[in-house]
């Protein structure tokens, strides 16, 4: 009887010891980011990245200054608020979403918002305002501090894309428009207005009366 017992005891103990190790892995495998999501968000990262870097490779000061109408910006503050933006952005991300406890519960609010942020917030043919503290005002001495600060956050996005283990599908941050988007959605959403106010770029060097060099 006590053999019947103690076998018995032991494979309660063992059943809820594999339920436990698989409950474990199920988890672990839900708090970071899947290879997929991972490829995605560096690919576009670095393709954006890319694009604006080449976008302003090359220009002299005259072109780098240029505005095809009072109103309108140059380059050079495009290139400034795209530097600033990021900077603010990966500023949230790092130092709040990333340290604030996650709550899965929560990801029904995010769902299917990876595609809007790629495909709405690139479409300059929907105006927006920037609000005040990320317009240009000549935050930076030269161009080259500007590449120079833009790059060094994009490469501690690419970092935290490429190397991370936490859930960042789980921590959650309101957008004026988007509304509740998370960690990934955030450093998507930077990637993509840089690819906005790249196309920008594009139509001022565009400008006919753009200086030649």
């Amino acid at each position: 009887m006590r053999n019947t017992l103690l076998l018995a005891t032991v494979g309660v103990l063992a059943v809820t010891a594999l339920r436990a190790a698989a409950e474990t892995k199920a988890s672990a495998g839900t708090a970071t980011l899947t290879e997929q999501e991972r490829e995605r968000g560096v690919s576009y990262l670095e393709e954006t990245r890319r694009e604006f870097l080449s976008a302003v490779a090359g220009l002299s000061e005259e072109q780098w200054k240029f505005k095809s109408a009072p109103e309108r910006w140059s380059i050079a503050e495009t290139a400034e608020h795209i530097a600033v933006s990021e900077g603010t952005i990966w500023q949230l991300v790092s130092e709040k979403l990333m340290k604030m406890p996650p709550t899965p519960d929560r990801r029904g609010e995010t769902k299917a918002k990876d595609e809007i942020i790629l495909n709405a917030v690139p479409d300059r043919s929907r105006t927006a305002q920037a609000p005040e503290r990320l317009q240009p005002t000549g935050r930076w001495a030269d161009r080259a501090e500007l590449l120079k600060a833009f790059e060094t956050t994009r490469a501690a996005e690419l970092a935290l894309l490429k190397e991370t283990k936490e859930d960042m599908r789980s921590r959650f941050e309101e957008h004026p428009f988007l509304k509740t988007i998370d960690a990934y959605q955030w450093l998507l959403f930077n990637a993509a207005h840089g690819k906005r106010h790249t196309a920008q770029i594009l139509e001022v060097k565009a400008d006919p009366n753009f200086p030649k060099s």
